[in-house]
């Protein structure tokens, strides 16, 4: 099991951090720290774009650049954080650090700057240099987790997979190879996305739950069911097959609500209730919440019931918002000598992330106000991603607290 865990307030610490710099000390510590950065700088340049204010003179459509950057930069340097620090912990590998890790994080920078400058690029270039990152990080976390003795954590490499693929096809499109290429990148990456949230969800979410209320009453349980948890993973991973085969259809659309469905069984299980006084923990109920509500909207869209817009929304500023929050802020304080309990204005990050989610949700049923809730969705999602940031930062640059590597 990871060990995303122990984070308190940082304006309560003893003793004061050490001085140094650390940003190179672990894996998460870069990539949660450009993530949050990047989270802010991406959708300030998107509202420009979106309001006509900004032009990026870019060779592939502006949408298709909005989405790639969110999911193959904002994401993928998440899930990077993520790997780097789970992998080790699982498998007893050699954590990445240093050199290594500045060389990882220096492609994924490579690629976030050809794919703003694009047009002034030969696109052959802008295609490598944005895909060398997820291909050298899956060859960084791939041989611990081929090892027999880590079968359990197999799937990452094939989520992994997904993603390199996923970029790719979102490139070939912009080549002319084919116009629905990358749509059907960006929902194989989505989907991967949901796979990953839905397989770590399931982990960390009910294990951390059943600490937290054991201490208060050990007579209440959180309920895990390993048959559940299959078909949530059979489902979720058949809707990854189905959106690439039949995608935006009936079947589609009933294996998304399938999905939903089974995901909100789980999910019911877990007490979730029971962790209001804990926001660092209930937060990571709201995003699988958010799984579940943007699974069910998709499944009714692709039945023509709904607006796919909407669908896409719920599980991106929702699910994968609120879950790479709630994994960032937990990691990041656990892993630097810290207790679980989340500052005050990492709350409010929480809350800003599901308005945002909220306010763009709100884009059909208010047509003619389209432009101005997309902007204050963005702006509410800046917002949460800075006040992320300024409590974060400082935490991310130092060494740990009780002086321990890392």
């Amino acid at each position: 099991m990871p060990t995303l865990i122990n984070v308190e307030d940082p304006s309560a610490q003893r003793p004061a951090p050490p001085g140094g710099f650390a940003l190179f000390n672990f894996g998460f510590r870069p990539f949660f720290f450009f993530a949050a950065l990047f989270a802010v700088l991406s959708i300030l340049v998107w509202v420009g774009l979106y309001a006509g204010h900004v032009d990026l003179n870019l060779t592939s459509p502006i949408g298709l650049w909005h989405a790639h950057e969110m999911l193959f930069g904002y994401t993928t340097a998440a899930i990077a954080g993520f790997f780097l620090t789970v992998v080790p912990n699982w498998t007893k590998a050699k954590a990445q650090k240093g050199p290594v890790l500045m060389v990882l994080v220096g492609l994924w920078v490579l690629g976030r700057v050809v794919m703003w400058a694009q047009g002034a690029l030969p696109y052959g270039l802008v295609a490598v240099a944005d895909m060398a990152f997820l291909v050298a990080l899956t060859a960084l976390v791939v041989r611990p987790l081929i090892d027999p003795q880590h079968r359990r954590q197999m799937m990452f490499l094939a989520i992994l997979a997904c993603l390199i693929v996923a970029n790719a096809l979102t490139h070939l499109e912009v080549f002319g190879f084919g116009q629905d290429l990358g749509a059907r990148g960006l929902a194989l990456g989505l989907d991967a996305t949901l796979v990953l949230i839905a397989v770590m969800g399931g982990r960390v979410t009910p294990s951390f739950t059943s600490s937290f209320i054991g201490h208060a009453d050990p007579s209440v349980k959180v309920l895990q069911r390993p048959r559940v948890d299959r078909a949530v993973l059979a489902a979720t991973w058949g809707l990854l097959f189905a959106d690439q085969v039949w995608a935006l259809s009936p079947l589609s659309g009933t294996v998304a609500l399938i999905a939903a469905a089974l995901n909100l069984l789980r999910l019911s299980g877990w007490q979730g209730h029971r962790t209001l006084g804990s926001p660092i923990l209930w937060v990571l109920h709201l995003g699988y919440l958010w799984l579940v509500v943007g699974l069910a909207l998709k499944g009714l869209a692709d039945f023509g019931i709904g607006d796919p817009a909407a669908a896409l929304h719920a599980l991106t500023i929702g699910a994968i918002g609120t879950m790479t929050v709630a994994i960032m802020s937990r990691a990041s304080l656990g892993h630097t000598g810290r207790v679980v309990k989340a500052h005050a204005l990492t709350v409010s990050a929480y809350v800003l992330i599901s308005l945002a989610a909220l306010v763009r949700l709100a884009v059909p049923l208010w047509p003619e106000a389209s432009v101005e809730l997309v902007m204050l969705s963005g702006t509410l999602w800046m917002l949460a991603f800075l006040l992320f940031f300024v409590i974060y930062a400082p935490i991310l640059v130092r060494p740990r607290i009780d002086g321990r590597p890392g």
